[in-house]
């Protein structure tokens, strides 16, 4: 039993309750905080203030957002199936926050005379825990898209599907990397290791860039929002959802987005230890470790922002290509690597010199593959059906047909039909004629 795991199993029920409070409390915050925080950065992005009005410097807006959200009117479809439409954003919601559960936040201190560590709980399979908990949020996705009874939601949680399969292989892979030079699954010993030498992003860093792409993906984010495209599906899986329900989607992808950097951080920027220069000291033990922790957090945030902001959407066939031409190859190549850096300990090189060149390698590798121009797919040639198939042709090379017969009235409430020559005019190529004593309409 390692260190954390005993602090952890002496912690009294009181203070286990009290951790998920604060936890579930915490999240809460920084989802209001997120979505003020990106409007406000968008706005700078867009040379506008922003949310500026409701508190000090708009922080109340994202609060009088979610107070409105709940008195709107909750519309169901009518050919919803109504359990399953209500389960789909629970399912969400639950797994969102779950997976944070695993995550530490801080090393050791002592709350009310009991000594703990920051964290609810340490499982010997933390890291699969995470990856567990964001493949059961995509089930909330589909339910939502197929309960609603509309096919643009089911269209958008069909992309989910197929973005979560793809995306989550590659961040499966990305971690693989981190297991095997930590030596652990556990979320508290990769923290530790990584306070006994250089940061994983430094070793890792191929591992470190196929995560933060596939984490992007994983949360449905801007480039890769392709389930809620606005211009092609009207608003995504949840177009039928209001009122609550639709603030537990909204409220499920902020946490997700909150938790998949909380994992960044703790896989390759040392957890809640203290910077380099600062590391080791007094500013690195006790409650100096949520404040590092959450300025890494931040740091994160503030790129998925940052794309959003400039990045345009991807194209469907672009970001599949992307995942599996790209990012799981260059993953497999990187694991194969670190496994032979790891079976090189004892040589004279050490596995750090072999993976930063090696990664350097691989990155250009990858960067390289991504940007050569694509084969365009060779054009299919139609046969042209001859004049005497079964079937007329439609006109080709913008040929326009003759205009049809014009109809005259000849008589009171008579109609004849003049026959059409070829230049268009009637009686065979000659004017029609007003037979007198009889008027025309």
């Amino acid at each position: 039993m390692t260190p954390t795991e005993a602090l952890l199993a002496d912690d009294p029920l009181w203070l286990i309750i009290l951790k998920v409070v604060v936890i579930f409390a915490f999240l809460m915050v920084m989802t209001l905080f997120m979505i003020w925080f990106e409007r406000r950065v968008v706005g700078r992005m867009q040379q506008r203030p922003g949310p500026n009005r409701v508190g000090p410097f708009g922080l109340l807006q994202s609060l009088a957002d979610g107070l409105k959200l709940a008195f709107k009117e909750d519309i169901m479809p009518a050919m919803a199936d109504r359990g399953v439409y209500i389960l789909a954003p629970i399912i969400s919601a639950i797994t969102a926050f779950a997976a944070f559960s695993v995550i530490p936040i801080g090393g050791e201190v002592s709350i009310f005379g009991e000594h703990t560590v920051l964290q609810v709980t340490d499982l010997p399979v933390g890291v699969l825990v995470v990856l567990a908990a964001s493949s059961l949020g995509v089930y909330g996705i589909v339910l939502s898209g197929w309960a609603s009874g509309s096919p643009y939601p089911l269209l958008g949680a069909l992309r989910s599907a197929a973005q979560v399969i793809s995306y989550e292989i590659a961040l499966g892979l990305s971690i693989v990397a981190v297991v095997l030079y930590s030596g652990s699954l556990s979320t508290a010993d990769i923290v530790a290791a990584q306070s006994r030498q250089w940061w994983f992003v430094f070793l890792l860093f191929p591992s470190f860039a196929v995560f933060c792409v596939s984490m992007v993906g994983e949360t449905n984010r801007a480039p890769f929002d392709l389930p809620e495209a606005e211009s092609e599906l009207v608003g995504g899986f949840h177009t039928e959802y209001s009122s609550l329900k639709f603030a537990l989607f909204f409220l499920a992808e902020y946490v997700n987005m909150v938790t998949v950097s909380a994992m960044a951080t703790t896989l390759f920027l040392g957890g809640w230890h203290a910077p380099w220069p600062l590391g080791g000291g007094v500013l690195d033990r006790g409650w100096w470790g949520p404040v590092w922790f959450i300025g890494k957090l931040l740091a994160f945030l503030f790129v998925f922002v940052w794309l959003r902001g400039t990045l345009p959407r991807m194209r469907y066939d672009q970001f599949m290509a992307l995942g599996w031409k790209v990012l799981v190859p260059g993953s497999l190549v990187w694991i194969v690597l670190v496994s032979g850096a790891r079976a090189l300990r004892g040589s004279a090189v050490t596995p750090g010199e072999i993976l930063v060149v090696g990664g350097f390698l691989l990155v250009i590798l990858l960067v390289v593959a991504f940007l050569l121009p694509q084969r365009q797919p060779e054009e299919r040639t139609h046969e042209v059906r001859t004049a005497g198939s079964d079937y007329p042709l439609p006109p080709l090379d913008l040929v326009v047909p003759p205009p049809p017969p014009r109809r005259t009235a000849v008589g009171a409430g008579v109609s004849t039909a003049a026959a059409s020559g070829p230049d268009g005019s009637t009686n065979g190529g000659q004017p029609a004629r007003q037979e007198e004593g009889h008027g025309t309409t």
